[in-house]
């Protein structure tokens, strides 16, 4: 995501390092690089050339502190209007009424279905909301199927009318069905459909109208690129939506959409799809997104990401068991598993400041656990929890058993010794005691 984009982006301030000041000239040819930079990421050329040209006035207009380097000043004029064109403030979804009623538009194809389901996951789980969802797509095949697959994955209940083409009466059945039975958020999955299509806009604006949604979210896919703003604002002229979720971004996405969209329609982007996994959606955060996308990181979400697999009675006991030095391969596998569940390990690397550069062109697979996985469970109930059983012979079985060779396993078995000792002593110290405060 945005690696293209990032790395120009480097290349541009380049040519102000070194420099003893920012003067016209410089300024002037950073910028053309800039510019180039955001029109082949697929960024509209007037919203380039307007943040192009903001930039430009702002930088001239700063005296330089004798501290801050010119090309340091320049980033962070960059990162500021960057979080700006993107919206500035992160913005919420509305929830408010019994029930609140979310109307999801879209192109086919665009991944409405999908998200539709996320999103209901999302508002269980982190909002400890009620969710219906609704199926109202009654022209794609399989398409009240593929809903009901994801209904019953995530543990929410489903409206339907399988005999039915008439998708707002559809709607309007399902919001009594959700009154009747206390949900408090009911999510309208919605046929994809062409701007050009009158008779498709004519019925999701009737659908708007019965309904009277608190929030309309036009559902994007980023791969599209300038494609995506164009017809995001033809459905806008339609259904004057609330916000934009741009998905696959996880994609090879130039991102010109996520930069573009805010600017020419006028509407936040709320949230982003950054995989195919039911929990892979995230709220979209203007400052983090321009972190990211000039390469600082983003150890907000990769810190709130670990606050959601937090267990406090876990730790605890975890604790307990370092300090006494009895954390073993059973804790060692609990370990892996919540790390399993932060999303793509890749994406959670490249959130730590540096190292998204540092692993752009290195394929880091989700199956990295596999092997060290395979190893443990090789082991028998008393090997894992007493490591010090392990001798050569046990080690050679468990070779053969998890289909690795013994070189993988005494790998294994030293780091695992060597992470042992290391939070043994982080326990011990001033800072392992303070840990338990620290939330």
């Amino acid at each position: 995501m945005f690696d293209n984009l990032s790395e120009r982006l480097e290349r541009s301030f380049k040519i102000l390092k070194g420099e003893g000041k920012i003067t016209e000239i410089n300024v002037a040819e950073t910028l053309k690089d800039v510019r180039k930079a955001l029109l082949d990421a697929d960024v509209n050329y007037k919203v380039a050339k307007t943040f192009t040209d903001t930039v430009k006035e702002k930088a001239l207009g700063q005296n330089v502190l004798t501290a801050v380097k010119p090309s340091q000043l320049m980033v962070k004029i960059v990162h500021d209007e960057l979080t700006q064109l993107m919206g500035g403030e992160t913005a919420e979804i509305d929830l408010e009424g019994k029930p609140a009623v979310i109307l999801m538009s879209g192109l086919q194809g665009s991944g409405k279905t999908t998200f539709s389901g996320k999103l209901a996951r999302m508002l269980k789980t982190k909002k400890n909301k009620k969710p219906l969802l609704v199926a109202c797509d009654v022209y794609r095949p399989a398409a009240i199927e593929q809903l009901c697959v994801l209904a019953e994955q995530i543990g929410v209940p489903i409206y339907s009318e399988p005999d039915s083409k008439n998708p707002v009466k559809i709607a309007e059945n399902a919001i009594q069905e959700a009154k009747a039975k206390g949900y408090d958020v009911v999510i309208v999955d919605t046929a994809g459909r062409l701007a050009v299509d009158e008779e498709m806009m004519n019925e999701i604006a009737a659908i708007k109208k019965a309904i009277n949604p608190n929030e309309i979210l036009f559902v994007v896919d980023s791969m599209t690129g300038q494609d995506a703003v164009n017809t995001a604002k033809e459905f806008n002229e339609r259904l004057d939506f609330n916000g934009v979720v741009l998905t696959k971004l996880d994609g090879d996405t130039r991102g010109g959409a996520a930069l573009s969209i805010r600017s020419v329609v006028n509407k936040p982007i709320k949230f982003v799809g950054t995989g195919e996994k039911l929990d892979a959606i995230d709220q979209f955060h203007p400052s983090r997104m321009s972190d990211r996308i000039l390469g600082m990181g983003d150890i907000v979400s990769l810190v709130e990401r670990a606050q959601e697999q937090y267990d406090e009675e876990e730790a605890k006991r975890l604790q307990k068991k370092i300090a006494k030095n009895q954390f073993d391969f059973n804790d060692f596998l609990s370990q892996i598993a919540q790390i399993k569940k932060m999303g793509n390990l890749k994406d959670l690397a490249s959130m730590i400041p540096g190292v998204g550069k540092a692993i752009k062109d290195i394929d880091i697979d989700d199956n990295a656990f596999k092997s060290i996985e395979a190893i443990i469970y090789s082991m028998t109930p008393a090997e894992r929890s007493n490591p010090a059983l392990l001798n050569g012979s046990r080690r050679q079985r468990i070779a053969k058993g998890s289909g690795t060779n013994i070189q993988e396993v005494n790998r294994l078995l030293k780091q695992f010794d060597q992470t042992r000792k290391m939070m043994k002593m982080v326990t011990g110290s001033k800072m392992g005691k303070m840990m338990p405060k620290m939330k």
